[in-house]
């Protein structure tokens, strides 16, 4: 038996032996890996600051010099896994992981911020390619410039001034801005002969935006004689509705609100431009949907309105008083028994006091006092809910035998007189509940 735990045994020291064989040979080829990553990051570094100047690569900078400080410590633990002092196979152990650990962070750190680095070098050794373009796209702009002219021109014997103040000045600002871009990118290849590479990346970024707004704004000079002859035809189709909405409107309730709304749409009508004159059909189609839409929306309320009558304020009182009584008689018994009540009975009161705060705000405007009636029966609900549930909780804290006694002592086997005066509570709030459905 002791034979086989022994062989055992040795079977698991040289199991073990062989990992820490492999976990040392991992960290010594780490150690030239990382070592070998760092010159060549030094390397990119050099290439990236020549490319790109000092502070688009001030990370890549902080990173290298990070790597290098704690890789000091990955070196230092290999020359005291081989001085000669000998250690145990757990401080090897121990070391080697801690060299990998370092190693793995520092390639992982450096690459992260090289490849963060790559698109902006790889837009450097396009900036050649990239200032042609700039060019190119420049006169191919200039060649439209005459054409968003006339387009502007045309358009304003038949819009209104308001309708083109988006695209009137839209062919000058292009002309402007094509002229930036072209001395932009002169400047740009200027700055990089000089060495200036931060200055020149700068001028042709700005330059190459200027030429993607031109080609926004000349585009927008098209696509509006587009979308205002859109807007001219959904405008007849709005005319149209909105005036048989005028004559529905005479069948609608006579309520002030209708009558006002039908008056601002036939206003919004009237002041429609005449049919051949210059107009701005953005404008009208946007002043005549809020008119219609408005109408539509006073009708339907004054429908809703006489399916659902709307409550009285004294209605609403009615049933706020009801629920402060509730209210005051659920807070006398939860106040007086705070010891024995429950967390059901007190969230279901706070609840109700909480919603009690806001109904009086809500019963003077007609739009809310339905709001406030469902809140005023909603507090007297919940106040019922809450006295209900700490009668509970105070009946079942009481001992046994006290209660036993109190129904001995008044005879018949009744629970006493607790229990009578909470039945007339609650006999007394069903009726008030009763007689608040009546009232209202």
């Amino acid at each position: 038996m002791a034979g086989f735990w022994g062989k055992r045994k040795r079977e698991e020291e040289a199991a073990q032996a062989a990992q820490d064989a492999d976990l040392a040979r991992k960290a010594e080829q780490a150690l030239v890996a990382a070592d070998e990553r760092i010159r060549t990051a030094g390397d990119e570094l050099a290439f990236a600051e020549a490319e790109l100047g000092l502070s688009l690569t001030k990370d890549l900078t902080a990173a290298l010099d990070a790597v290098r400080t704690h890789l000091r410590e990955a070196f230092q633990l290999h020359q005291l896994n081989h001085d000669e002092i000998p250690d145990t196979d757990e401080e090897l152990r121990t070391r080697d992981a801690r060299i990998v650990q370092l190693c793995e962070w520092a390639e992982d750190l450096l690459d992260e911020k090289t490849s963060a680095l790559a698109e902006s070098i790889a837009k450097v050794r396009r900036a050649p390619q990239v200032r042609e373009k700039v060019r190119s796209d420049a006169e191919r702009l200039s060649a439209r410039l005459p054409q968003a002219r006339e387009i502007v021109e045309r358009l304003a014997t038949r819009y209104a001034d308001s309708a083109l103040n988006q695209i009137h000045n839209s062919a000058d600002e292009a002309e402007q801005l094509i002229a930036f871009a072209t001395h932009g990118a002169d400047v740009a290849e200027r700055r990089r002969a000089a060495k200036q590479n931060e200055e020149a990346n700068l001028a042709l970024e700005t330059a190459t935006e200027a030429i993607r707004r031109v080609g926004a704004l000349l585009d927008a000079v098209e696509d509006f004689e587009i979308e205002a002859l859109r807007a001219e035809s959904t405008l007849a189709e709005v005319v149209a509705d909105s005036r048989g909405d005028i004559i529905a409107a005479r069948n609608a309730p006579k309520v002030p609100a209708v009558t006002e709304a039908t008056t601002e749409l036939e206003k919004a009508l009237e002041s429609l431009a005449p049919s051949g004159s210059r107009n701005d059909p953005f404008a009208e189609l946007t002043r005549l949907r809020t008119a219609n839409t408005a109408l539509d929306d006073a009708i339907a309320k004054a429908q809703y309105r006489i399916q659902n009558p709307l409550p009285s304020i004294a209605q609403v009182q009615h049933s706020l008083d009801d629920a402060d009584r509730q209210l005051g008689v659920a807070r006398g018994l939860i106040s007086g028994h705070r010891g024995w009540i429950g967390a059901d009975a007190r969230t279901r009161f706070a609840e109700a006091e909480r919603l009690r705060i806001d109904i009086p705000e809500l019963m003077a405007d007609e739009d809310t006092r339905e709001q406030a009636l469902s809140g005023a029966r909603r507090v007297a609900q919940l106040a019922a809910e809450a006295l209900q549930l700490a009668q509970r909780d105070i009946d079942s804290a009481r001992p046994q035998q006290q209660q036993q006694d109190w129904g001995g002592g008044w005879g018949g086997g009744r629970r006493g007189g607790g229990g009578d005066v909470m039945g007339g509570i609650m006999g007394g709030l069903v009726i008030g509940s009763i007689l608040d459905g009546i009232f209202d």
